[in-house]
């Protein structure tokens, strides 16, 4: 057999050609390996301890053990399975402090769901205790259907089974309640 240039090239092309399909196919496995699963979070962080400032003032911290991202959904959303503690400050530097066993942030809607042991002591030490809270962050209003206990610093109690209020809890509706009212009366002159 002789051996000729357009041999010896078309010899080349061909071990280039079956190169480059191995090559390929390799490549594409890894591709593959490295994709994510149709339910995977396209992100997640450990250890979460996020400060948010406005004009240099600290307004917010948020810590969690986890956090899982899917703000790649159609519906997109954020997701504290480990639980999460949120400590609001106000203008006057006074402390508001949210925790709960579970959150999820929904992105579009701005709508936040606590479940689990679900605990907010505002500045005044007024404390809340609900397995389930909402708290629409457009519309600056909290909510649930479930039993929930508030415990006033001045003694009085609340349980009841659902409410609405604003952020603030200055505009607070039970729909249920029972408890102990403080009152305090005052001696005529």
């Amino acid at each position: 057999m002789k051996l000729t240039y357009s041999n010896i090239i078309s010899g080349i092309v061909t071990l280039i050609g079956v190169t480059m399909l191995f090559s390929c196919e390799g490549n594409l496995q890894e591709v593959r390996a490295f994709s994510l699963e149709e339910d995977a979070p396209q992100a997640i962080a450990e250890g979460i301890n996020l400060k948010f400032t406005d004009s240099g003032r600290l307004v917010a911290t948020l810590k969690s053990p986890k956090m899982l991202d899917y703000t790649n959904k159609s519906f997109p959303y954020r997701e504290f399975p480990d639980g999460l503690e949120v400590e609001f400050f106000d203008d006057k530097n006074q402390k508001n402090t949210v925790e709960a066993d579970y959150g999820i942030v929904y992105e579009k809607t701005n709508l936040i769901d606590l479940q689990g042991n679900v605990v907010i002591i505002t500045a005044d030490s007024t404390r809340l205790e609900a397995s389930q809270l909402f708290w629409d962050q457009n519309r600056s209003w909290v909510f649930t259907d479930k039993p929930n206990t508030i415990r006033f610093p001045n003694g009085a109690l609340n349980q009841g089974e659902g409410f609405d209020s604003n952020q603030n809890f200055g505009n607070f509706r039970s729909r249920t309640n029972t408890g102990i009212q403080i009152i305090e009366e005052k001696k005529d002159e």
